[in-house]
């Protein structure tokens, strides 16, 4: 049995707001060849997850709140948002589900946040994700300017 509490999430808090891309996982699959894959992330604002989909091969992927407050954002195919949520356990939102082939992101809100992901695997970085061409790259100075936009788009 695996135990998620605090003394799995506090040190990957800790890691996660020591390290430079401000986010940190924890994998609980033994493998990138698993066919399910279950993490934890825990992340800190001003981390930047760029707008990606799944497809070819096609993947489902779930976020399931567990610390914190993170919005979940859905795009169309020119990079509007079309669908969100708050991720909050205090609020009810306990989490979201987007299908393959859809445009999704992350963005924190609050210090100390994790959530926990299920998606289908495996894991091969030639085809796991495909990046937006309308979004800036990780690491470009445009991230956090890109995600206040977004986030005034859905009145956060």
């Amino acid at each position: 049995m695996i135990h998620i509490n605090d003394n799995l999430i506090t040190p990957l808090i800790d890691q996660a707001r020591s390290c430079k891309r401000k986010r940190k996982n924890h994998n609980f699959h033994p493998a990138a060849s698993d066919p399910m894959h279950r993490m934890l992330h825990a992340m800190e604002p001003n981390t930047y997850v760029q707008p990606h989909k799944h497809e070819n091969p096609d993947k489902r992927e779930a976020f399931i709140i567990l610390k914190g407050r993170v919005a979940a954002i859905e795009y169309t195919d020119q990079g509007e948002v079309c669908d969100w949520i708050i991720m909050d356990p205090g609020t009810g939102n306990f989490g979201m589900e987007v299908a393959p082939r859809k445009w999704h992101s992350l963005i924190c809100l609050e210090s100390g946040s994790v959530v926990y992901e299920v998606k289908d695997g495996p894991w091969d970085p030639a085809d796991d994700k495909f990046f937006a061409p309308w979004a800036p790259k990780e690491g470009d100075t445009e991230c956090d300017a890109y995600n206040n936009k977004v986030l005034e788009k859905i009145g956060v």
